[in-house]
């Protein structure tokens, strides 16, 4: 016999679920309004089962899963393509939402989603490195960035991430380097937008996108890049494009 194991998850409304992993590309192979709700959903071999529960709030659900793939790169794509069809936008703050694709510090290249039920899907694929948390770098930008990532896009806590980042660009008599500044508005206006607050995060974008970055540099700051683009369509493309971007 061969084990399979499924996830069962909440949702106040099962149609909003349908939908958005409709959405996705996945299929509706089982929907069910009667005597109580529930719904199944594949694509691939991924397989995921909700039922309706209408008391419970979203934005308290501690539901969630993670998915492992291999080609988690052009399932982003993919998904951020359907979700913009589906909403006529991409929805990258409140419910439901996705966040960006970015290699994290333990071993595995992933991005996080919230479905209309509040849970959280993990869509990560593994990189061969460590699955520990490595030790925190000791150069106070590198360990700046260490930590606002994984608590923006790993812990779910943008609030902490934001804390740090407002930190290390208050530091005085020492300067990050001009990719550690990027990376550090891109992500702290990341979090700005996800946070409703989106004249602060036009400004640290326009500040970021003004940055000028040597050529050969542009490869390694490419999740980065990415970013910023997306926050750009996300904001109404108000924010200029600089020299940096």
């Amino acid at each position: 016999m061969t084990e399979k194991t499924i996830p069962l998850l909440s949702c106040p409304a099962i149609q909003p679920v349908v939908d958005f992993y409709t959405a996705l590309g996945f299929e509706v192979t089982f929907l069910q309004k009667s005597p109580y709700a529930y719904a199944v959903v594949e694509r691939g071999e991924v397989e995921l089962q909700f039922h309706g529960m209408k008391e419970l709030n979203p934005e308290e659900s501690l539901g969630g899963c993670y998915i492992l793939t291999d080609e988690v790169d052009a399932l982003h794509e993919a998904f951020r393509a359907g979700l913009r069809e589906a909403y006529g936008r991409v929805p990258t703050r409140g419910i439901p939402r996705i966040g960006p694709v970015r290699d994290m510090s333990y071993g595995v290249r992933q991005f996080l989603m919230t479905d209309p039920g509040g849970n959280s899907i993990r869509v990560g694929q593994p990189t061969g490195g460590d699955s520990a948390h490595p030790p925190a770098p000791r150069e106070t930008f590198a360990r700046a960035l260490h930590f606002a990532v994984n608590f923006a896009d790993s812990k779910e806590d943008p609030e902490a991430a934001a804390k740090i980042l407002d930190r290390a660009l208050a530091v005085r008599g020492e300067r990050p380097t001009d990719e550690q500044l990027l990376r550090i508005l891109v992500l702290r206006g990341d979090i700005a937008h996800r946070l409703g607050h989106p004249d602060q995060a036009r400004d640290l974008i326009d500040r970021a996108a003004a940055i000028p970055l040597a050529p050969g540099r542009r490869a390694a700051l490419a999740d980065d890049l990415a970013r910023l683009g997306e926050l750009r369509e996300a904001l109404g493309g108000e924010v200029p494009a600089g020299e940096g971007a």
